[in-house]
């Protein structure tokens, strides 16, 4: 399977789907409260 990037882990395989499940990742907690403080406290 290739590495995939994004903000949602789906569990499956290229061979195999299984339930294909998704599953937010820590970044995507980390994302949403980046765009809910509009950026403030980013540090660059």
């Amino acid at each position: 399977m290739k590495k995939r990037y994004g903000f949602i882990y789906v569990d499956r395989t290229d061979d195999d789907p299984r339930e294909c499940r998704r599953y937010r990742k820590d970044s995507f907690a980390w994302y949403h409260d980046v765009i809910a403080r509009n950026g403030a406290g980013l540090s660059l």
